[in-house]
């Protein structure tokens, strides 16, 4: 079956050659490397780099990401040779090159001559350079240093033979994304009047009648500074957009010179999509603009089967890829260094959380970074060379893995066969986030962790998308949190219900529009009609609470949350037992046209939200799927074929079965039937 994936991926801004490249220029198998930083080391070890990473397979590697101060040495003075002999080094070697442009960090004579460009933050404190990041985005001194920068590397290196892709900034929003400057205030107001016709209609979006908060003109509109006590949400959450949108301004400002000045070399930036490392983007939208969707992804080392995380971010990467392949361009060989607890990686674990990435999509697995760092912040983050040089673990397990990505070398360009889609939002998730909400246990992101995990135990492959998006290609879509839901959002679940599919929502969703104003009518409003039913009155629980479902086969155990909900043409399928909600249906099941809808009204724990889905999966026709815990199986096609990943992340070896013979690429071993997959281990076969 075909699977839509997102909303329209088509580029909003045409990319300056006639068709954008979506891969690598010149690079034929996956990448594999990773930042490379040569400029914190004398040229003579260069040499030895470009040795060492031929005998690690590398194929690619991020060059310039942090070199502005090297390259423009004063305002309008420029020093290229020391990169002019590293690119060619790494192009005598047959390394390909993803150049960075260095505008995440300005040299000290920018700030120097600049000081008004470093970032404000809610309280008014002017934050100082000597970190990374420290850029008020709004800044028209920022944007034309910026844009003059990358213009020079443009013209010099536009058509160098190693370039392969440009890769525009550093984790943009990381670690500073909002600016609260009279600057940025300038620019939110031009923001505003793009986006309103006039001061009413903002007025009445905004809802300023409440607390005498009425605007009379434009200039009185400041950013959501600190305020006494809770401050306006609907302004607060269009800061939030006009945030997300100030940096992608300066993205598209960036790569419009690149296509222009090099024309045919793809052009991307690195998101972070894992829910928990980078709040403030809209990566739907950003994800429209860039070339290559590339993604950074750190595990968050002492969380229990974090494994399930990294998995749902790169879920998350290739929807907003809108299904095509994407590139992971950092995660690490063992313990990054900004963790409470830096846990290194077990042995073997390197290599797993690299192949998931690419059985979920990714065409490579980069690093940060080649080399480890002897000075800085980052001295102790691991690296594919580390301290202890070659005669090392990680350097060996480093040798090994550039073996394996390079036997996958025809997985390139195959996709991700998915089951079922999970709707996320960014802008619902900023809106639920803002003050006096019901709970503090409202918390979207572990609501969608804790749906996901339960997708991820039933060995279902997933796909994200965005709720206004084409559905009808899944037979099961999972709402975990949506708290903000359109008019357009609404229709399109109605629509994909009455056409045969099946819908399951979580508790305290469709509440409000994209203004953050209730719905009008009972909750939850944008969803009453699908769901059939109406909640009269939220039952927030106290803390460490729970609370008892009785249905079939037995009771299911919730806490935090309950909710009133009264039937209103839904099946009642578990009812709470007690607490304050008791006797009122809990979990329920409304048939409308073709398919059906799952309201599930409070925060089940592991074991209720496993017997829920299972039922919502029975419903939705999707089939048992008879696999080991924490074994996890995913399916990419292409052109030259089927390719099974199979990735144990269990102590104990597993055996999966086959739905057909193939050649194992990582052994080389013909297999059928079954598949042994060792403790620890993956395994690829190529069907």
């Amino acid at each position: 079956m075909d699977h839509p994936l997102t909303r329209d991926t088509t580029p909003a801004v045409a990319a300056g050659p006639a068709e954008r490249r979506r891969r690598p220029v010149g690079l034929p198998a996956l990448a594999y490397g990773g930042d490379y930083n040569p400029e914190q080391w004398p040229e003579e070890v260069w040499e030895e780099d470009v040795r060492l990473m031929r005998e690690a397979g590398v194929t690619m590697v991020s060059v310039g990401i942090f070199s502005w101060a090297l390259l423009e040495t004063a305002p309008g003075e420029y020093d290229f040779g020391w990169l002019d002999r590293l690119l060619d080094l790494l192009h005598a070697g047959g390394i390909r090159v993803d150049l960075g442009t260095p505008t995440v960090v300005p040299p000290a004579w920018f700030y120097r001559r600049h000081p008004e460009a470093l970032p404000v933050t809610r309280e008014g404190v002017r934050l100082e350079a000597g970190s990374r990041g420290a850029i008020c985005h709004s800044s028209p001194a920022y944007q034309d240093a910026a844009a003059a920068i990358t213009e020079q590397l443009a013209r010099r290196y536009g058509d160098h033979p190693a370039l392969a892709m440009w890769h525009v900034h550093n984790e943009y929003g990381v670690p500073v994304s909002a600016c609260y400057c009279d600057t940025s205030a300038e620019h939110f107001r031009r923001w505003l009047r793009r986006r309103y016709t006039d001061l009413d209609e903002l007025n009445e979006a905004w809802g300023t009648a409440f607390w005498g908060q009425r605007y009379g003109a434009w200039e009185e509109i400041r950013p959501p500074r600190l305020t006494p006590t809770a401050g306006n949400p609907a302004q607060q959450l269009d800061w939030a957009r006009f945030t997300s949108d100030a940096l992608l301004d300066n993205f598209r400002r960036e790569r419009d010179v690149l296509h222009r000045l090099s024309p045919g070399i793809p052009v991307t930036t690195n998101f972070m999509t894992a829910l928990s490392q980078c709040e403030s983007l809209d990566y739907w939208a950003w994800g429209r603009e860039v070339d290559i969707v590339a993604n950074d992804h750190y595990l968050v080392a002492e969380a229990p089967r974090n494994h399930i995380n990294l998995a749902m971010s790169a879920d998350l990467t290739r929807s907003v890829a809108g299904g095509r392949p994407w590139l992971l361009l950092e995660h690490s060989t063992g313990a990054v260094n900004w963790q409470p607890r830096n846990l290194p990686k077990q042995p073997g674990e390197m290599a797993r959380n690299s192949l998931t990435h690419i059985a979920r999509g990714s065409d490579g697995a980069m690093f940060f970074q080649w080399r480890a760092s002897r000075y800085g912040a980052e001295k102790f983050h691991s690296a594919m060379l580390p301290h202890a040089g070659t005669d090392s673990r990680i350097w060996r397990e480093v040798v090994a893995l550039g073996a394996s990505v390079g036997a996958l070398g025809s997985v390139r360009d195959s996709r991700v066969v998915s089951d079922a889609a999970v709707l996320w939002d960014w802008q619902s998730w900023w809106a639920q986030k803002l003050e006096w909400r019901p709970s503090v246990e409202l918390d979207a992101r572990a609501q969608a962790d804790a749906w996901y995990a339960a997708a991820w135990d039933r060995h279902l492959t997933v796909d994200f998308a965005h709720p206004e998006a084409d559905l009808s290609g899944y037979p099961l879509v999972l709402v975990p949190a949506l708290y903000l839901m359109t008019g357009a959002a609404s229709r399109n679940l109605r629509r994909y219900v009455e056409t045969g599919g099946t819908l399951a929502v979580g508790h305290f969703s469709g509440i409000v529009d994209e203004h953050d104003t209730v719905h009008p009518g009972p909750y939850p409003g944008a969803l009453r009609d699908v769901l059939g039913l109406t909640v009269e009155e939220f039952a927030p629980l106290p803390a460490g609470r729970g609370i008892r479902l009785t249905g079939p086969g037995g009771d299911l155990t919730a806490a935090s949350w309950s909710e009133f909900v009264v039937a209103r043409g839904a099946d009642p399928q578990w009812t709470y037992a007690d607490g304050p909600t008791a006797g009122h249906p809990a979990v329920t099941r409304h048939a409308l046209g073709g398919g059906s809808a799952w309201y599930v009204s409070t925060r089940l724990d592991e074991a209720g939200l496993d017997a829920v889905l299972g039922r919502v999966c029975a419903d939705a026709g999707l089939p048992e799927r008879a696999l080991p815990r924490d074994v996890e199986v995913v399916e990419r096609v292409g052109e030259l074929g089927r390719y099974l990943f199979a990735v144990n992340h269990s102590g104990t070896d597993a055996r999966i079965p086959l739905p057909g013979d193939g050649m194992e690429l990582l052994t080389g071993l013909l297999v059928g039937g079954v598949l042994d997959v060792p403790a620890g281990g993956v395994r690829v076969v190529h069907l």
